[in-house]
């Protein structure tokens, strides 16, 4: 540890706090961090981590030990907090006394590296960051290649979404784009465009996902913009059988993910 911060009033921490404004990442182009799996997801994907706070007696498990540890052979500088001062950053007891501050990742559409036959997730317009969260977290777990934020409504690294991501949106190829820039991007690298609309006759797992694909998700409010109305990109949907016509956006994300995912195997598992 460099040094022990117990005053609420540190610079350091003062700077820290104002992180969980959005506009204070915006102006400062750094992120705010919660908890030791959402730390050690970071620094385990690159990310560039400026600082961990670390509070000794909220710390209740070898996690947390284990993040310091790589922090420490990452050379990101640590300072332990005292449980007074780590209040003014800590998100309630859900931290595991971990906290870190860092540079805001930057990922753009031609940065993504594309397999042959690559799966991607396209999200337009999201605007609850635990619905986001969750469907980078089903992402992850399913094996999608790569998350593309459309004309966000959240920011995609706020505390909020990380904490629901467990940190998975820093594993993902995560990038965001408008609408239109990612249209012509999927159009360019071949990929079956399918829209995720729940009015469709075509249930999701009558796609074939074997192919290039790009499925978009749209906010539970307003679904999907026209921008996505065109005779080439297919529709699909999760049959309701109840009173409710729609599913949470994470949910439909996951199933769409597991069934991409079910198809996939299967025929990698095909005789010749």
């Amino acid at each position: 540890m460099s040094e022990v911060i117990t005053s609420p009033q540190n610079p350091r921490l003062k700077a820290a706090a104002r992180l969980r404004d959005r506009r204070g990442r915006k102006q400062t182009g750094r992120i705010i961090i919660d908890g030791r799996r959402e730390v050690a997801q970071a620094l385990n994907a690159g990310v560039k981590v400026e600082e961990v706070f670390f509070c000794q007696p909220l710390s209740n498990s070898d996690g947390s030990r284990d993040v310091m540890q790589l922090a420490e052979g990452g050379r990101v500088p640590i300072f332990e907090v005292g449980e007074a001062a780590f209040n003014k950053i800590g998100y309630g007891q859900r931290t595991g006394g971990v906290v870190a501050v860092a540079q805001r990742p930057c990922r753009a559409l031609q940065d993504i590296r594309l397999d042959d036959t690559p799966f991607v997730a396209v999200i337009e317009h999201v605007e609850k960051p635990g619905n986001l969260g969750a469907v980078f977290r089903s992402a992850d777990a399913a094996g999608v290649d790569a998350v593309i934020v459309v004309d966000p409504a959240t920011d995609i690294y706020g505390p909020n979404v990380l904490r629901a991501s467990l940190g998975t949106a820093f594993c993902l190829a995560v990038a965001e784009s408008t609408v239109d820039e990612a249209i012509e991007w999927m159009k360019r690298n071949g990929f079956q465009i399918v829209a995720a609309i729940p009015d469709s006759k075509a249930a999701y797992t009558d796609v074939n996902y074997r192919l290039s694909t790009a499925v978009v998700f749209g906010s539970e409010a307003g679904g999907l913009t026209d921008s996505w109305n065109q005779d080439e990109i297919v529709c699909a949907s999760v049959p309701m059988q109840g009173r409710v016509d729609s599913l949470n956006v994470s949910s439909t994300a996951a199933l769409f993910f597991y069934e991409a995912l079910r198809q996939r195997r299967e025929c990698r598992h095909d005789p010749l």
